[in-house]
């Protein structure tokens, strides 16, 4: 997990917004619409990179209707909070 958080939030260019929503899903459920008005980022870039965290299991959401759907954090990312953190310190400096 450690090797795919460090690709997913410092080897990309959409790293930074990345670390920015799984810190608001820290704190609780949120949906696509929510995120990108609390972040003030675009719905479809917020959309992407949902997808993007979905597809690699760092997120989860439930089954059935896409739209409106709530996002939280995978069991393996609740495990994996101190990599998080550890890498979000270094991408930030």
């Amino acid at each position: 997990m450690r090797q795919l958080l460090w690709y997913l939030l410092a080897g990309t260019r959409g790293g930074y917004n990345r670390i920015k929503i799984i810190e608001q899903i820290c704190e609780r459920p949120y949906n696509a619409h929510q995120l990108a008005e609390n972040l003030e980022l675009d719905y479809r870039t917020v959309r992407h990179h949902l997808d993007v965290l979905t597809k690699n299991n760092v997120l989860v959401r439930p089954e059935g209707k896409s739209y409106g759907s709530m996002y939280f954090l995978s069991g393996t990312m609740e495990q994996n909070m101190e990599t998080f953190d550890d890498i979000k310190s270094k991408v930030r400096t």
